[in-house]
């Protein structure tokens, strides 16, 4: 149903919510909102591990280590920063699931 709007230029519509198509939008959203969180999640542990590693060779580089040395260091600290990253954000995912699961067990109780 439409109506004029106030200046009478534009006319206004009213619809009545509908339930599913809002079911839908909100679980599209929650889709893509997760597929981003993962993105972000991921460039965030890149970067702090290339940073780490930076860091380190910067620091050996500085106090007049022998380079391999301080190649190696980095290499070894910006790996270790990357997996443990990368754990932390599987877990995250595994306890939220989890979470997820007892919310609808306790829910079904």
């Amino acid at each position: 149903m439409a109506r004029q709007s106030a200046s009478g230029s534009q006319p206004q519509f009213e619809f009545e919510p509908d339930p599913a198509l809002e079911a839908f939008i909100e679980a599209r959203a929650a889709r893509i909102a997760k597929a981003q969180a993962f993105a972000w999640r991921f460039r965030l542990v890149t970067i702090e591990t290339l940073m780490m590693a930076t860091l380190v060779l910067a620091a050996g580089l500085a106090l007049r280590q022998p380079t391999l040395l301080v190649l190696r260091a980095s290499i070894m600290v910006g790996g270790g920063c990357f997996a443990s990253g990368i754990l932390l954000i599987g877990l995250t995912g595994a306890v939220d699931r989890a979470v997820a699961h007892m919310r609808g067990w306790w829910r079904g109780k």
